[in-house]
């Protein structure tokens, strides 16, 4: 078999990479050792994030734990979750394979791996083939990481993947590694009353994210009942009858039913041969690109998770279309300063460009903007009083430079600000815009307002002489 273009994997990177080769009238193929969608499908985000609507379905639990504790359903089990979780995964297969077959590429099932720059070799219980291809991007996404000397046993001590295989929710859970995934897990165990205890070796949380919004997140965590142990490092894991004990390294120790690994991910790497395509990966399995998504081999491309940060599915979904236009020299527009982050904790929060931290960094004149969500009718219509909506506003130019959102519908309504900074407009448009009322969107105008006033007060204050 031979193609203008090979994905090496069909997640979000190689599903994307694929469709946008065919659009382009080229020979494509997938090749995927088990089920379409790839990580993100059947283990990542798709599942994780039907979990977290189901629990807050189920619980009749809304963004925010001020006041609510008493409303759990202590009847919910595993399997109600793990029930609508499948109906989900099952019904995006479906999708993606219908999408990938309608724009006519080949989907070839097998574990594929190098024979030599061009060639791939793919086994599967068929017997083994031989697949060329003109350019190839490499979209296996990761595998979680698993730290030597840790005893995983896939029932009391799991990782992010096999979370979902438990037999019955624990009582007691500890999680150890608070990135963005062990945070999401986290959060939702808590919300279904589970006594999470939340173990990080670095002394904040998410150090990416706006310092007001990991603050919020840290209260309501902490309102939650869950604990919170940062700055603390896991020396060892010891199962017992009885249930696991986690041992840290500060001589504190934590009994729990169930111990969460969530100590990051590593490029799934380690089956392609990559020697034989000329290629290496790093420590942590990932393969280094340039700004095009082009490895050192230039007929191969990698995108998704496989090259590290920000591993999210929009981000991936869009680094497979930029790969495949490189691929055949065709123009690549994106606006990779732009892209949104979206954290799906109880509650949730995402953002679009800068921090504040980071403006500081660099000096750059700004003011801030706050819409409350106490302070919209959707607020109190939703049971979230204690959202926001921060808008970071350029003291001159009145240019959008940051949205960042905490609570109810987060990820939703950071695109209207993801727009209003593409557009290149100002907080004035925010001000004078009319939103429905009641809305979460409605938040970005009060925050316009806020901020509009900070400016008329900047604006309207004498300078000294000499300043």
């Amino acid at each position: 078999m031979s193609f203008d273009l090979v994905a090496v994997g069909s997640g979000p990177a190689g599903q994307r990479a694929a469709v946008q080769a065919a659009k382009l009238g080229k020979r494509a193929a997938v090749i995927e050792r088990a089920n379409l969608g790839g990580v993100s499908t059947n283990f990542g985000t798709v599942p994780s994030k039907t979990l977290r609507a189901a629990i807050v379905e189920l619980t009749g639990r809304a963004a925010t734990a001020q006041g609510l504790n008493a409303r759990i359903n202590h009847s919910v089990t595993i399997d109600d979750l793990r029930a609508r979780t499948r109906q989900v995964i099952e019904h995006e297969r479906e999708v993606i394979r219908d999408q990938l077959l309608r724009n006519g590429v080949t989907i070839i099932e097998g574990d594929a791996s190098f024979a030599e720059p061009n060639s791939l070799e793919v086994r599967s219980d068929a017997g083994t083939s031989r697949v060329a291809a003109d350019r190839i991007v490499i979209a296996v996404g990761t595998v979680p990481a698993r730290p030597p000397g840790v005893e995983f046993d896939e029932k009391t001590v799991l990782d992010s993947d096999g979370l979902l295989r438990i037999a019955k929710l624990p009582g007691t859970l500890t999680v150890v590694g608070a990135g963005v995934i062990g945070l999401e897990y986290a959060s939702m165990a808590a919300a279904l009353g589970v006594h999470v205890t939340l173990v990080e070796k670095r002394p904040r949380l998410l150090d990416f994210v706006d310092d007001e919004m990991v603050e919020a997140l840290q209260y309501h965590l902490r309102g939650l009942g869950l604990s919170l142990r940062l700055g603390e490092e896991v020396d060892a894991v010891r199962r017992s009858p009885q249930g696991v004990m986690t041992h840290l390294r500060s001589g504190k120790r934590i009994p729990s039913q169930v111990v969460l690994y969530a100590a990051g991910r590593q490029g799934a790497t380690a089956t392609l041969n990559l020697e034989a395509a000329g290629l290496e990966a790093d420590s942590r399995g990932r393969i280094e690109v340039g700004p095009d998504y082009r490895t050192s081999q230039p007929h191969i491309f990698a995108a998704g998770d496989v090259i590290g940060f920000p591993s999210l599915a929009a981000t991936s979904m869009e680094q497979g279309r930029l790969a495949a236009l490189t691929a055949f020299d065709r123009p690549a527009k994106s606006m990779p300063n732009l892209l949104p982050y979206g954290i799906y904790t109880v509650p949730e929060i995402s953002f679009v460009g800068l921090t504040e931290r980071e403006l500081t960094e660099s000096a750059v004149p700004y003011v801030v903007g706050f819409g409350r969500f106490r302070e919209l009718v959707r607020g109190g219509i939703a049971g979230d009083r204690t959202g926001v909506l921060k808008l970071l506003i350029h003291t001159d130019t009145r240019r959008v430079l940051g949205v960042h959102v905490f609570g109810t519908a987060a990820t939703e309504l950071v695109h209207l600000g993801q727009t209003v900074m593409a557009g290149d407009l100002t907080v004035d448009y925010l001000v004078e815009a009319v939103f429905n009322v009641p809305t979460f969107t409605d938040a970005y105008k009060v925050a316009a307002l806020d901020a509009a006033n900070r400016l008329n007060e900047i604006d309207d204050l004498p300078v000294a002489p000499g300043v």
